[in-house]
C-alpha cells in the first residue's frame, strides 16, 4: 500500500489518524505498514503511538521535524501553552527546549533530541467547566490543525505560572513585544482563574503597561477587586527585598518595576 498522500498531509501523525486512513485494515497490516517504512528511514518514532514523516533525502537522525505539530498531538487533547505558546506566536523573547503543552491529565515527559515535551494539568479552577476552552484557538500549520492558547489566555497563564514560562524578565520582555491584546479577554479570563495573586499580577502588568496598551481604569478596576488582601510576592520563590506597589498588593522586584534588565547591552 502506498502511503505518500498520507504521509505528504500528516508531517506528524499519531496511531488513530492513520488507522482513520488505512479504514478496515487489520492491526496486523497495519503494524506492518508502520515496521516497513520505520525500517526504510520513511517515518519514525518519537513515542509510542507517535511518528513523525522523514523527508525524502533526510535521515531519521537529521530530519527537519515541527516541534509544535509535535506538542500538540503528545495527547489527544494536547493544546500548545504558557511559554510555548509565546514561540508558537513569534513573541517569545527566548527560545527554549523544553516545550508545554496543556491536557487534562498529567502524562510522563518525552524526549526528542534535545527538545523535552511536558504535560501540565488544566488550572484547577476551570477543569471541567465550559472555561476550560477560553482562549483555545485552532491554527493552521504545515496542513494540520493545532490548538494554542490565544495570546490573551497566554498572558494570564504565564503570570500564573513563572516557573514554566522562563522567569519575570523573559515573560516582560516577550509580552512587552506583543502590540495588541484584546483586553476585556484578557480580564475576563484572569478573573475566570478566580486567584488573588494571579489577578493582581495582570492587573500589576496592564497597570505599567496601560499607555502603549490603551488600557482602560474600568479594566483595571475588575481586576483591583480581586486583589489579595495582605501583601503577595509578585515571586514567591524569592521573598527578598523588592518595593510593595499598594495598588496591587503585590511586592515586586525592583528588576521588574524598573526593568534594569534594558540597561544591560
Amino acid at each position: 500500500m502506498k502511503l505518500d498522500r498520507f504521509f505528504a498531509k500528516h508531517p506528524v501523525f499519531t496511531l488513530e489518524e492513520f488507522d482513520e486512513y488505512l479504514g478496515k485494515q487489520n492491526r496486523y497490516t497495519r503494524d506492518s505498514l508502520l515496521t516497513h517504512h520505520r525500517k526504510s528511514g520513511r517515518i519514525m518514532a518519537i513515542r509510542r503511538g507517535l511518528y513523525s514523516v522523514v523527508p525524502p533525502g533526510s535521515s531519521p537522525e537529521s530530519a527537519p521535524v515541527d516541534l509544535f505539530l509535535l506538542a500538540s498531538k503528545m495527547t489527544a487533547d494536547a493544546v500548545i501553552s504558557y511559554h510555548t505558546a509565546l514561540e508558537f506566536h513569534g513573541k517569545a523573547y527566548s527560545v527554549f527546549n523544553k516545550l508545554y503543552y496543556l491536557s487534562s491529565r498529567k502524562s510522563q515527559p518525552v524526549q526528542f533530541r534535545s527538545h523535552e515535551f511536558i504535560s501540565v494539568l488544566v488550572p484547577k479552577a476551570i477543569r471541567g467547566r465550559p472555561a476550560e476552552r477560553f482562549g483555545l484557538e485552532h491554527y493552521e500549520r504545515s496542513g494540520m490543525t493545532v490548538r494554542a492558547t490565544d495570546l490573551e489566555r497566554t498572558l494570564v497563564d504565564v503570570m500564573a505560572r513563572p516557573d514554566i514560562s522562563g522567569g519575570w524578565e523573559e515573560i516582560w520582555r516577550s509580552l512587552e513585544s506583543v502590540e495588541y491584546f484584546k483586553l476585556d479577554d484578557v480580564v475576563e479570563y484572569a478573573l475566570l482563574l478566580g486567584n488573588a495573586t494571579t489577578a493582581s499580577k495582570v492587573g500589576f502588568f496592564l497597570d505599567q503597561h496601560s499607555r502603549e496598551l490603551n488600557v482602560k481604569g474600568s479594566q483595571l478596576d475588575r481586576l483591583r477587586r480581586l486583589r489579595p488582601r495582605q501583601p503577595h510576592y509578585l515571586d514567591r520563590s524569592n521573598r527578598k527585598g523588592g518595593q510593595l506597589v499598594t495598588a496591587w498588593n503585590l511586592v515586586v522586584p525592583e528588576a521588574v518595576i524598573n526593568s534594569t534588565w534594558a540597561e544591560v547591552t
